[in-house]
């Protein structure tokens, strides 16, 4: 078992390639299609870490699956990614908002170049958008049993989030699991997340990337991932909504 990522470590700078003898955890039925709802998690009262039914139930999605494959679409931190080795994972990392940011301000940047009169008909959100999913995120069908989405959908562009959402299941096996992130309204500051046990989540206040884009209400979150078999939400008092999609 090991771990593969882009070599940035905005988290823990020391990560590397890991590996571990220890049988690992499994993809079950998770029941029928729709969103259920269950008691908010506790915040802890330092305000960074935070109790997550979200979390245990993605874990739990996971037992006896022994050794499976894990996306983190988040920044490296090395408690994460040591969590899931030690159960038997191969475990890739790809800090996609950061590549997101970067690829934007390229456009951006390719755009203001663009003479009046020139062909712009490349720069429009839904092209840039099919651009940036051709280069990134770069993964054969059916490769991952697990996918750690985090809130990453509320600060994408309208334009990416619904093909960002295909293309995710695209590489997500049948039967395999989504831990997913949602924002009720405007958060008081951006956060990065890190896993610190089976029910514990760090999370880390950093500069903001981008501002939140939309907060999805529960029919706009069942309609994006529509082509899922099932689906469990958390909502915690905080207005944070954790959900998990059963492919």
């Amino acid at each position: 078992m090991g771990f593969f990522a882009k070599m940035r470590f905005p988290g823990d700078r020391h990560a590397s390639m890991m590996s571990s003898s220890r049988g690992g955890t499994g993809a079950a039925a998770a029941g029928s299609h729709g969103v259920s709802s269950a008691p908010a998690r506790a915040a802890h009262p330092s305000g960074n870490l935070r109790v997550s039914n979200g979390l245990k139930e993605f874990l739990w999605n996971l037992d006896g699956l022994g050794h499976g494959s894990l996306l983190d679409l988040g920044p490296v931190w090395q408690s994460t990614i040591t969590f899931f080795v030690e159960r038997g994972f191969k475990v890739y990392a790809d800090d996609l908002l950061r590549d997101w940011k970067q690829f934007v301000a390229a456009e951006d940047e390719r755009l203001r170049k663009i003479q009046p009169g020139e062909d712009a008909s490349e720069m429009t959100p839904e092209s840039r958008a099919d651009r940036f999913l051709q280069s990134h995120i770069k993964y054969p069908r059916d490769n991952f049993d697990a996918i750690l989405l985090w809130d990453l959908l509320d600060f994408m562009e309208r334009a990416l989030v619904k093909r960002f959402v295909e293309h995710l299941a695209d590489v997500l096996r049948p039967g395999g699991v989504i831990f997913a992130m949602f924002h009720a309204g405007k958060p008081e500051s951006f956060h990065r997340y890190r896993i610190l046990d089976r029910q514990t989540l760090e999370l880390i206040a950093t500069p903001p990337l981008f501002s939140i884009q939309r907060s999805y209400q529960n029919r706009e979150i069942q309609d994006l991932f529509r082509g899922f078999r099932s689906s469990k939400s958390f909502v915690g008092r905080d207005q944070l909504r954790e959900v998990l999609f059963v492919k």
